[in-house]
């Protein structure tokens, strides 16, 4: 035996006092130990008298002088057939006194704090033991898809906001303060395993309530990969404009990109991972829901973050912290602020809307403006062409024997149409002839 941070060995139960203060420090670095009374601090098994009295001694010593109280175990080892002691102990409570003093474990001492010292540490175990994303998870650096990792990292590094030459994935996860011992952080789960409790439901409405459904999907995965994909989903399923410069023309969203994608960030970053309930994207006829689980900040409104100076109240810190590194935060408490500004630039209305079980961020949706587009464009358009660009502008997914249906013409009629708009450029095919969409790009 040999001592360590989470080992101490004791002569004889003369030295109780010391171990006590032992007990404590340990307990203050690593949350568990062990204490061997009979053994030297070289390892050296001398013995100890043991007795029922001897035993409960040393309990006693334990629970009256550690402050908040612990119970450990306590049992007669034969260990080279000399009788010793054996004390195993744990706790997970913030803090741990011995005899009105705070003791930490370092190497095999216990060095005693001073008052700022005591001041920083309760400050750390606080914001460790109480945010949901210090906590460990069940994955291990080798859960991680490495991957989204190194495309991580090469993105931070871009923004200048980290510096790392180390190409491995546990000295960078220990860097970013993703590690403890063995296993990830919360945060370090859902931002770079696949398997993690993080999911998504996406979909597209016909009309203004959830009524009906044109598109329904779920999504499961680390966050890089669910933002990722979710803004893909965003923009196939809006309206795109057209805008003629001096020498080509440029492709214009209903909804500015910037906005949704900084909904999107807020969405995973500030959620309630604790509440089972996963994110959702609801695209309706009139506007584009995103909602994530988790209250808005007591005592605050989205106006204080939009029009006012407040500072972010941040839910998972060490989560943000990573989002920020990677530029997919610009700024913390700058979030709404920026989704407002870019919409006002755009003429786009949207709403923040805290509710009880979560908060919501609403982009009206301009009227469709299809009618009329060959002459806003310089282009002849047919009445039928204007027809299916209205009618695919509102519901992509629907079938080209529902648009003969509703304009009142054959299906080869429709495809003939179709096939001259696509030449146009105005209409696009996207994914399969089954379970894909048209994106009309006016």
């Amino acid at each position: 035996m040999k001592e360590s941070e989470t080992l101490e060995l004791k002569r004889s139960t003369s030295e109780l006092k010391e171990a006590v203060i032992s007990v404590s420090a340990i307990l203050n670095k690593h949350g568990k130990g062990e204490i061997y009374f009979g053994v030297k601090n070289d390892g050296t098994v001398v013995g100890q008298q043991v007795s029922e009295k001897t035993l409960r001694d040393i309990s006693q010593a334990i629970t009256n002088n550690i402050e908040p109280k612990i119970y450990p175990r306590i049992e007669k080892k034969n260990i080279e057939s000399k009788d010793c002691i054996y004390v195993a102990f744990e706790g997970d409570n913030s803090l741990y006194y011995a005899y009105g003093r705070v003791y930490m474990r370092v190497s095999d001492e216990d060095r005693p704090l001073s008052p700022k010292e005591i001041e920083r540490l309760i400050i750390e175990k606080n914001r460790t033991t109480n945010y949901w994303d210090f906590q460990t998870s069940g994955s291990t650096p080798e859960d991680i898809d490495e991957k989204e990792l190194v495309g991580f990292v090469e993105r931070a590094k871009q923004a200048g906001r980290l510096e790392s030459d180390s190409d491995n994935n546990r000295v960078v996860l220990d860097k970013l303060g993703l590690l403890d011992g063995d296993r990830l952080r919360n945060a370090g789960q859902i931002l770079f395993c696949d398997s993690n409790p993080l999911e998504v439901q996406l979909a597209v409405f016909a009309g203004a309530d959830k009524t009906t459904f044109l598109d329904i999907k779920q999504l499961k995965g680390n966050i890089f990969y669910l933002m990722n994909e979710s803004e893909l989903y965003l923009k196939s399923n809006i309206r795109w404009g057209v805008q003629f410069g001096r020498l080509e023309r440029e492709e214009t969203p209903e909804i500015p990109i910037k906005a949704l994608r900084e909904a999107l960030v807020n969405s995973f970053c500030h959620r309630d991972y604790l509440n089972p309930k996963g994110n959702e994207i609801a695209i309706f006829k009139d506007r584009i829901e995103i909602y994530n689980p988790g209250s808005f900040p007591e005592g605050l409104r989205p106006e204080d973050y939009v029009k006012g100076d407040e500072r972010s109240v941040l839910r998972n810190p060490l989560l943000a912290n990573i989002l920020y590194l990677s530029k997919d935060i610009e700024k913390w408490g700058s979030g709404l602020k920026r989704i407002y500004e870019e919409c006002q630039a755009d003429d786009v209305r949207v709403k923040f809307k805290p509710l009880k079980t979560g908060f919501l961020t609403m982009f009206y949706r301009k009227p469709s403006s299809i009618g009329g587009l060959g002459e806003k464009l310089g282009e002849k358009l047919g009445e039928t062409e204007e027809k299916i660009l209205g009618l695919l502008s509102e519901n992509p997914t629907m079938p080209i024997t529902e648009l003969a249906e509703k304009i009142g013409i054959s299906t080869t009629a429709v495809e003939k149409n179709i096939k001259k708009l696509k030449e146009k450029g105005l209409l696009e095919r996207k994914g399969p002839a089954k379970g894909g969409f048209w994106k009309v790009k006016v």
